[in-house]
């Protein structure tokens, strides 16, 4: 993967991540409503997050090697 397919993906994740992280808040604070959904809601947000940490260490290592 180049550095320009990197930071494409970072960029559309950072977007899904920011959406992923403003429903989490909301849902929270609707608590105790839908707290059914607050296991699957926090498991998508951090694999979002967890993503994005290994995209951008992918990045790093790659703009080293340059």
């Amino acid at each position: 993967m180049t550095i320009e397919e990197i930071q494409g993906k970072i960029r559309r994740l950072n977007s899904k991540a920011g959406q992923m992280k403003m429903d989490l808040h909301d849902l929270a604070e609707g608590l105790p409503t839908d707290f059914e959904q607050l296991m699957d809601v926090a498991a998508a947000t951090y694999e979002i997050y967890r993503q994005l940490d290994e995209l951008k260490q992918q990045l790093k290592t790659l703009e080293k090697a340059k």
